[in-house]
C-alpha cells in the first residue's frame, strides 16, 4: 500500500480514537455494553473489509497497515479490535480457501459489516488440544447435520455467520460456513449463555449449542475438496489472528505507558514529580524499551506476511513477546499510579484486566513456545 495513504488512514483512525473512543471507553466497558456508535463508525471507515480484496468490495490493505490500525483501536479500547479479529479470520479463510461461489457470495457482504463473522474452534474440552473436538457433522443427502457445543465464541450473539470446525465421519476436521440470523440463532442453533469475563468487555463471548442443525453442502469451506481440511485452513488463518493479538498488545501497552507517563509527571512526592525519582524513571525506561521491541516484532511479522514469507514462527514470537510485555507494562503502570491505579477513576485498571486476554487468546504463551520450539528444530535441521 502507498505509505502516505497508509499513514493518512492510520492517522484518521488515531484522531477518531482520541476524540471519540478514549473519552467513552471506560463507561462502555464497566457497563459491559456493546458500543453501537463505535461499531457504526468502524463500518463507515470500511474496517470490516480492510483486508478483503477490492475485487469483492474491500480495501485490500496490507497486513502491516492493518496491524497499525488494530494497535490504534486497542490503544483506545481493546474490545474494538476483538470485534474485528474473528471477522478477519473468517474473511481470510474464505478468501484463501473458499470456492469462487463462496468468495462471490460472502465476501462482498462482509465488507460493510452487515454480515459479521465469528470463528468457532474451541469446545469445553478442546482448546489448544484440537484432537479433542467432539462437535460432529454427519452427511444427510445434500446437507450436513451438526451436533455439539462450542465455547469462547467471540461475536457469537451478533454475528450472522460462524466459521465452525466440526469432526466428520472420516474423523477429520471440516470447516462449515454457518449462516444464522442476528440474535440467538435459528432452528437447532442456540446461544446457551454469555460468559462473564475479567476484562475484554463490551464484546460478547458465548457458548453455542448445535442440535441437529443443518448446513448445505455448498457451505463446506472449499467445496467437496475441503472436507477434512478445516483444521489446516483454520490454523493458517490464525497466523493473522496472532498478528492481531500482538498488535492489540502493543496498543494496550502504549495506552498504559501513556497513562503512566502522564501520572508520573503530575503526581508529586517529597516536593517533586515522581518521574524525577530514579525508581520510577528507571521503571518507565524499561516499559518504553519493552514496548518498542514488541512493536518492532509485530511489524516484522506483518511485513513477512505481506511479502509471502513463511512467518508462523515469527507470528508466534510476536504474539508471545507482545502479550507478556503488555501485561508487564500494565502492571507497572498500575504500580506507578499507586492506590489510584486500583480505582475505576483511572483507566489503568482496565488495561490491567484486558491484558491477560492476549496471553491466552489465539493460543496461550505456553502453546506459542511449543510452536516456536518446533519450528526452530525444523529450521536448524
Amino acid at each position: 500500500m502507498d505509505p502516505e495513504l497508509a499513514d493518512e488512514l492510520v492517522g484518521a483512525i488515531r484522531t477518531w480514537v482520541d476524540r471519540e473512543v478514549i473519552p467513552q471507553a471506560s463507561a462502555y466497558e464497566h457497563a459491559d455494553e456493546f458500543p453501537e456508535a463505535m461499531f457504526a463508525q468502524m463500518c463507515r471507515f470500511g474496517l470490516f473489509g480492510a483486508t478483503i480484496d477490492p475485487a469483492h468490495g474491500g480495501l485490500g490493505l496490507d497486513i502491516t497497515t492493518y496491524a497499525r490500525i488494530i494497535e490504534e483501536l486497542s490503544r483506545g479500547w481493546m474490545s474494538l479490535a476483538g470485534i474485528l479479529n474473528t471477522h478477519k479470520i473468517a474473511a481470510t479463510m474464505i478468501g484463501r480457501y473458499g470456492t469462487d461461489e463462496q468468495r462471490a457470495g460472502f465476501l462482498p457482504r462482509m465488507c460493510d459489516g452487515s454480515m459479521r463473522s465469528a470463528f468457532s474452534l474451541s469446545e469445553p474440552d478442546a482448546g489448544s488440544d484440537t484432537r479433542n473436538i467432539r462437535c460432529r457433522a454427519v452427511p444427510d443427502g445434500d446437507e450436513w447435520v451438526i451436533n455439539g457445543t462450542k465455547m469462547w465464541v467471540t461475536n457469537g450473539m451478533r454475528a450472522q455467520m460462524v466459521m465452525l470446525m466440526a469432526r466428520t465421519p472420516d474423523d477429520r476436521i471440516t470447516c462449515f460456513i454457518v449462516e444464522k440470523e442476528p440474535g440467538p440463532g435459528g432452528d437447532g442453533l442456540s446461544v446457551a449463555r454469555s460468559i462473564p469475563k475479567l476484562g475484554y468487555r463490551g464484546v460478547e463471548t458465548v457458548e453455542m449449542t448445535y442440535t441437529d442443525f443443518r448446513v448445505p453442502d455448498a457451505n463446506v469451506l472449499g467445496g467437496p475438496e475441503g472436507v477434512g481440511h478445516g483444521l489446516r485452513y483454520a490454523l493458517s488463518a490464525l497466523e493473522l489472528g496472532r498478528i492481531n493479538i500482538a498488535a492489540r498488545s502493543v496498543g494496550v501497552a502504549q495506552a498504559a505507558l501513556d497513562a503512566a507517563m502522564k501520572y508520573a509527571r503530575e503526581r508529586e512526592t517529597f516536593g517533586r514529580p515522581i518521574y524525577d525519582h530514579q525508581a520510577i524513571g528507571f521503571k518507565l525506561a524499561e516499559m518504553a524499551t519493552k514496548l518498542h521491541a514488541a512493536r518492532l516484532m509485530t511489524y516484522d511479522a506483518a511485513r513477512r506476511y505481506d511479502s509471502g514469507e513463511r512467518m508462523d514462527m515469527e507470528a508466534g514470537m510476536a504474539k508471545l513477546f507482545a502479550s507478556e510485555v503488555a501485561f508487564e507494562i500494565a502492571s507497572d503502570a498500575l504500580r506507578i499510579h499507586g492506590g489510584n491505579g486500583y480505582t475505576q477513576e483511572y483507566p489503568v485498571e482496565r488495561y490491567f484486566r484486558d491484558t491477560p486476554l492476549m496471553i491466552i487468546g489465539e493460543g496461550t504463551s505456553e502453546i506459542q513456545k511449543m510452536v516456536i520450539a518446533r519450528h526452530l528444530r525444523e529450521r536448524y535441521s
